[in-house]
């Protein structure tokens, strides 16, 4: 019950924060994606950490961050055109200084003198790829969710995320038979993945009605991002499995880190966004 109750408050308290985040307008929301790209790859190189690897923390958090706020910048010159000029010049100085960063994570392996320089490197660029590139798109997917920017497109965004997870939950417990992953996550089952599946497809018709947009795109957009979500909770319980660990952190009580509570984003962003980009090409040509 105890365990019960911090985990209200905390979903409470994440959810205030999420609809601040939406509703606080661009830089609000930017500034919440950046801390899940800070936290969340401290939380995966403490994960790498406890496989024996050696990742590099301060040149691989220089270049997520790095990453994140070059890509901020080409947003920013979405919402605010006035913006356009300065934002190419800061494109121009943080994509030479990510250039930089880059080839040092293999240069200061040098001077480290560890028995494992590949896994070192690999692990701190990994971090970058997996957390902070993942990030740097869901900048950009609710403005081709919607056109422009949209706090309820965000928002629909991590509604079809969770309601594939509840609907998947509720679906396993009461007909689950037939394990999806039971090495990784002996819970899943494939009834509830097709129930999740369904989840999500209804709260992408909700948010199709709510912010008015292409009922098929939507649609498109939920089955997308509830296929993909399942392989992003299981990459992270993949990771976790092989540290040892049962949460990659304690930030939020009850529910464990920030990559617990966004894992399903790092996988399912890059695929929405190329079904996204790819039907707005369709619609204009």
């Amino acid at each position: 019950m105890r365990n019960l109750i911090v985990r209200t408050l905390s979903g409470i308290v994440l959810l205030a924060v999420v609809l601040a985040a939406a509703y606080g307008g661009v830089y609000a929301y930017s500034t919440f994606l950046l801390l899940i790209v800070a936290v969340g790859m401290w939380e995966f190189y403490n994960i790498a950490a406890a496989t024996g690897a050696e990742p590099r923390r301060t040149l691989g958090l220089a270049a997520g961050i790095t990453l994140f706020v070059t890509s901020f910048f080409i947003f920013i010159g979405y919402v605010d055109p006035m913006t356009s000029r300065f934002g190419v010049d800061m494109l121009i100085g943080g994509m030479l200084y990510f250039s930089v960063l880059i080839p040092l994570c293999f240069i200061v392996e040098l001077f480290h003198g560890s028995e494992t320089p590949i896994r070192n490197i690999a692990t701190t660029l990994m971090g970058v790829l997996y957390v902070a590139y993942p990030m740097c798109l869901m900048l950009f997917i609710p403005i081709f969710i919607a056109g422009d920017w949209s706090p309820e497109a965000f928002l629909f965004y991590l509604f079809i995320v969770w309601g594939n997870d509840v609907f998947a939950y509720l679906t396993g417990v009461s007909f689950g038979r037939h394990k999806m992953a039971p090495r990784i996550s002996p819970k899943k089952s494939w009834e509830g993945f097709v129930g999740g599946i369904a989840g999500a497809l209804i709260m992408g018709a909700v948010g199709s009605y709510v912010v008015d947009g292409d009922l098929g795109m939507w649609l498109g957009l939920a089955a997308v991002v509830a296929i993909t979500s399942v392989f992003g909770d299981l990459v992270e319980s993949m990771f976790k499995r092989e540290a040892g660990i049962k949460d990659s952190g304690n930030i939020l009580p009850g529910h464990g880190g920030m990559l617990d509570r966004f894992d399903a984003l790092l996988i399912s962003s890059p695929f929405a966004y190329v079904y996204l980009v790819i039907y707005s090409f369709i619609l204009v040509y």
